[in-house]
Parts: structure tokens; C-alpha cells; sequence
């Protein structure tokens, strides 16, 4: 359990609740859930530039880095296709994957596909049924993608200025502006509090909320002045009580829960408002391919991890399908922005490659 390990380590309790965060992440699970301790590991494995554990941001938004890697591939001969949605995998006369039909009816031949794609939407949506076990198919179907978040990005006219640290006169941004801040995060039991509200159908009336503003650290991002906040909110939710569709009533109404929230933190923050995209799990799924609006492909839950990623048997990048290979964040090791799914699968599939 989470709560152990920091009660081992840590007294202050916004302390253990602000680094709670980072185990609830993304996940239908409270800081009591059995397991949520490994989510809070996952966050912090790896190194940036050196330091242990690191984050940061990437200059020009994250579509920058998928442009980066974009121009690595480019410069190496490849040729990327964008705007093109795969109708479904070719396979051959042993089942073996053959390449990709496109939806306007191309046909891109290859010995080897690799699907950065979910493991439902590669499996139960570009594959034949028929041509995959049924055990496999089941355990695809049965993957748990519940997903609490729902991401708000809010263009705002000036730095918001915090009760705990006030702004100076000339607006500049202070050290706490190029940091993640965490708000409603003062004790594990809001976060606890949050989840069940969820799991009754109901958003959080006191959401945790992860707050961050690029723009400060990359002033490209907004006009001079201006600014770019990102809200990585949670619990909300796919289906409301009752099963109540999410309209757009009840999107503005949690963004302004939401909003309320931060004004306590923040006086003049919503008044500094000049726009905002609300994006509840059914609109991260529809607009991103999330299954369920879960950023992870699937829960970062310890029977969904190692050797279970994202089925038994088939957590080394290698599919039912001869020549196919998963290599998103439904593979091993799980999601987030590190690039070791695709790094390891890209691995196997050259190995298989040199023996075709």
C-alpha cells in the first residue's frame, strides 16, 4: 500500500499527499488501493540529463518531441504518413502480418508491423477475431481501462498569483511558476474522498488537481503576457450516475468546480481566464485512440504489468500474429513519455527481422 510506504518515510501530510498524486496518476485507484505504491515508482524511474527521477518539459510543446523523433526517422530513410488511418493488418495465408490496408483503400506492404496503437484497437479492431486465441482475445477484452482524468487546457491573460506565495509587482514568474503544482492535495484522505466519489458515478467535488504552466518556462507557447496553463484533473468518471452521458453541461460544470478550486488557491484566477478545452475520458478516447480516456492504454495495476502486459505470454513485444508487435503503453513497461516500449519492441522486431 502507498500509504505505508510514506507514513514509513515521511510526517507532513500535504507532504505524503502531494507525492500520493503521482501513484493515483491516471488511475481509477485511491492512495489506499493495494498496488497504487508501484504507480508512484514508475513515475520516478529513469533519469533526465542525469538526475534521478526527473521530469521536464519539452521546448515547443510535446508535439515537439514527436517531431524530434519524426526528423530522426526521416533523416534514416523513413517516410511517415500522417493522416492516414489503418483500416486493418494484411495477413497472409499462414496468418502472418503482411503489411497495413489504409482507409482510403492503400495497401503498405511490409514483413513486420508494429502497432503503437492500443492493444483493443490493435487487437479487436484491425485483427479478424477469428485469427487470434480466444483466451487471447478475452484477456484483451477484460483489460481494466477505466480512466478518472480529465485534462482542462486554459489560455489565461497573466500569471495567477497564489496565497502562498504572492506575485511580485512586475509579474514576473517566481520559481513556483516553472514547477508542477499540486492543489486540493493537503491530505491523502481528499484524495481517498475524490476517488469514491467517482466510483459512485459522481465527479469529484474536490478534484485533485496537477497544475502547470509551460508557457513560462517556453514563452513561445503564448503571447507576450499571456499564458498557457494545463490541468491534469481527476476523478471524473467515463459514464455519470445514472448513466448520464457526458454533455456539455456537465463538462463546463466540473471545469468550473475545477475552477472554483483553483480561485481558493488563486483569487483572480478565473477572472483571468480568456479561453478553455475541457477533455473528459470519453473525448481522450475518442480524439487520442485512449482506451476508456486511460493514458496508460490500460491500469498500471500489478495484474496488468510484467509479465500480464498486456496478456500472459505475450508481454515481450510479440503477438498471436507472426510479424506483428505491440509496442505502445498497453506493452511492457506501461505508459509514460520514456520511450522504453517502443525501444524494447523495436529490439525484438530487428532480431526477428535478421532470421526472416
Amino acid at each position: 500500500l502507498l500509504g505505508q510506504i510514506l507514513d514509513h518515510w515521511f510526517e507532513s501530510e500535504p507532504l505524503k499527499a502531494t507525492l500520493a498524486t503521482d501513484a493515483v496518476i491516471g488511475a481509477m485507484a485511491s492512495p489506499h488501493t493495494p498496488g497504487s505504491g508501484y504507480v508512484l515508482l514508475h513515475h520516478v524511474m529513469g533519469e533526465l540529463e542525469g538526475r534521478r527521477g526527473a521530469w521536464g518539459y519539452v521546448a515547443g510543446g510535446m508535439g515537439a518531441l514527436s517531431q524530434a523523433i519524426a526528423h530522426a526517422a526521416t533523416a534514416r530513410g523513413a517516410h511517415i504518413f500522417a493522416d492516414k488511418a489503418v483500416c486493418h493488418v494484411l495477413l497472409g495465408r499462414d496468418g502472418e502480418a503482411q503489411g497495413v490496408a489504409l482507409q482510403d483503400g492503400t495497401e503498405v506492404r511490409s514483413k513486420l508491423v508494429l502497432s503503437n496503437a492500443s492493444p483493443q484497437i490493435t487487437f479487436l479492431e484491425l485483427i479478424p477475431q477469428e485469427q487470434l486465441p480466444k483466451d487471447f482475445v478475452q484477456r484483451i477484452r477484460q483489460v481494466d481501462t477505466r480512466s478518472p482524468v480529465t485534462k482542462i487546457n486554459v489560455a489565461v491573460d497573466r500569471l495567477p498569483s497564489f496565497l502562498a506565495a504572492p506575485n511580485a509587482r512586475d509579474g514576473q514568474p517566481l520559481p513556483h511558476h516553472q514547477c508542477s503544482i499540486h492543489l486540493n492535495c493537503e491530505g491523502t484522505q481528499l484524495l481517498h474522498q475524490a476517488f469514491a466519489e467517482a466510483t459512485h458515478g459522481h465527479p469529484s467535488s474536490r478534484p485533485m488537481i496537477e497544475l502547470c504552466i509551460p508557457s513560462v518556462l517556453d514563452p513561445g507557447l503564448a503571447p507576450p503576457g499571456c499564458h498557457v496553463v494545463s490541468l491534469f484533473t481527476q476523478y471524473t468518471p467515463s459514464v455519470l450516475a445514472g448513466g448520464r452521458s457526458w454533455d456539455e453541461q456537465a463538462r463546463n460544470a466540473y471545469a468550473d468546480t475545477v475552477f472554483d478550486c483553483i480561485e481558493d488557491y488563486a483569487p483572480g484566477f478565473k477572472a483571468s481566464v480568456i479561453g478553455r478545452d475541457i477533455l473528459v475520458p470519453p473525448d481522450l478516447e475518442r480524439i487520442f485512440g485512449l482506451p476508456g480516456g486511460n493514458i496508460f492504454h490500460g491500469g498500471m495495476s500489478l495484474d496488468q504489468l510484467y509479465f500480464a502486459r498486456p496478456a500472459p505470454s505475450y508481454s515481450g513485444y510479440r503477438s498471436p500474429i507472426p510479424g506483428l508487435y505491440l509496442c505502445g503503453s498497453g506493452a511492457h513497461p506501461g505508459g509514460g513519455v520514456m520511450g522504453a516500449a517502443g525501444r524494447n519492441a523495436a529490439q525484438v522486431a530487428i532480431e526477428d527481422f535478421r532470421h526472416l
